[in-house]
Order: structure tokens, then sequence, then C-alpha cells
């Protein structure tokens, strides 16, 4: 929000890996519901959340969309993908059926309760049946109510261009690393009619690789001392989570003193 970002995107990879697992639909409904709640509550930004398949058949995804709803997420997006599902841009993908996966976009879009909560379809079939299947697919889930079309694994821009001439709902490009797009710039993207970016993994991946290489650093000198310089400061750190504002509330509750004991001493840590 502070860096002037127009949204917040909540990845179902990213929350697999913080409970150490792959990304394969291990999670569950709770767990993301949960994370994601407390992401959303950090930001006045709005927020979409990965919601993988729904978490199961489509009263499951009926419930999913109310539980986001509840947790404070501005959307969703659901998949075409079967289970067990894949990351994104690895092979192995299959894909559900048109009917099963507009199935999920109808029980979502009948569900949700707040007319702006942004119900989007993501569809994986490019990588498994080709760009004119990604075509049809995408305005058949249109048709079922989806809000926003993600299509997944496109390899070039002309592909996007494609999606876009296929739908008139907003278009969302995934620029994740190490995958099947090249990393296009957000001018090259919107030249190609795409509305939304999203960089789903880029955070954990810069994150985990500098506290790999401050472990190394602890490991080989004996100390941190020279990666003090690359982290965020305490003083930042305490200004992110809003410690003042904190301090001030407790101050202004806690202002008693304990017969026969000194006075309180607040926030001096």
């Amino acid at each position: 929000q502070e860096k002037g970002f127009d949204g917040v995107y909540i990845s179902g990879a990213v929350l697999a890996n913080d409970l150490g697992l792959p990304d394969i639909g291990l999670t569950t409904l709770t767990e993301v519901a949960t994370r994601a709640g407390q992401i959303a509550r950090m930001t006045d930004l709005p927020a979409l959340v990965d919601a993988d398949t729904g978490f199961g058949e489509p009263m499951n995804v009926a419930r999913t969309v109310q539980e986001l709803e509840n947790a404070g997420l501005a959307g969703c997006h659901l998949e075409d993908q079967v289970n067990p599902k894949r990351c994104g841009h690895l092979d192995g993908k299959n894909v559900v059926d048109t009917a099963t996966a507009t199935r999920r976009i109808r029980a979502a879009a009948d569900a949700r309760r707040d007319p702006d909560f942004l119900i989007m379809a993501r569809t994986d079939i490019r990588a498994t049946d080709g760009l004119a299947a990604a075509q049809e697919r995408a305005k058949a889930l249109v048709d079922a109510g989806a809000d926003a079309i993600f299509p997944e694994a496109m390899a070039t821009l002309a592909e996007f261009a494609a999606i876009r001439a296929a739908v008139d709902v907003p278009v969302l490009a995934n620029m994740t690393e190490f995958g099947k797009s090249e990393l296009f710039t957000t001018a090259q993207l919107q030249d190609a009619g795409v509305n939304m970016v999203i960089y789903p993994v880029t955070l954990l991946r810069i994150a985990m690789a500098a506290a790999e290489r401050t472990l190394e650093a602890i490991k080989a000198q004996g100390t941190q001392e020279n990666e003090v310089e690359n982290m965020l400061t305490r003083a930042r750190l305490y200004e992110l989570v809003d410690y003042e504002a904190y301090n001030q509330f407790d101050t202004s509750v806690f202002n008693f003193q304990v017969p026969g004991q000194p006075a309180q001493s607040l926030g001096t840590k």
C-alpha cells in the first residue's frame, strides 16, 4: 500500500509453502481463510486470494466464497484443475471438463452475498489443450458468472491478446519467476489488453533467499554483522506493525498503580 500498488494478491502456493507444504492442494479452507484474513486486515487495498479449486464440490465452493467474504477479502479466484492440483507453471496438470468448471463458478457467483466480491475464474487449459481451448473455456467461464479471467501459463503477449479478444471482462496476468511466461513489463501487458498483474511468489523467494544468505554468513563468520545493513530496521518494523498506536492504547487503559508496588513502566522494550 505504501509503495503505491493497487491491490494485494495472496498466493495459494505461498500459503502452502509457509506451512511447509508443496502447492498440490493440501491446504484447507480454514487455513487459507484465516491467513488471508490476517493479511487483508493489514491494508486498505483490495485483497485477492487464491482459492484453488474451491476446496471441494460446488457446495464447498459456495461455502468457500462466503468464508472469504467473512474474512474481509475483496475477491478470490477459482481454477479448473482436477485434484490433486499442481502449480500452474508446472507440467503434469489436468483440467476438468467445461461443465464441471462452469458449475464451480456458478456456485461461487450464486453464493456471494456482497455484489462487489470479485469472482475470478482461472483456467489452466492452455497447457493441456492449447490456446483455442483456453479462449473457449474463458468464454464459458464468463457466461457462468466470472467477473474476471486468469489465463494461467500464457507463453507470449499474443496469447494474452487472444484471451483479451475472447472476453469482455478484466484479464489477469501471472508474472511468476521460473515459469512458462517471459517476465513481461506492465507496459507490455497493458498493450496486450491485460488489466491486472500479479507477482505471486516474488516476495517469498526474495525473502527466503535473504534468509539463506544470512544463515550462511552466520555459519561462516560467526556473526550476522555483515548482513545487518541489508535488514529491515527495528524502527521500520515497529512502524509497519503500528507499535506506537498500540503503545498509546495500552497506556490509556493501563493507568493504575498496584498498591504496595512501584509505578508501572510502560512501553520500554
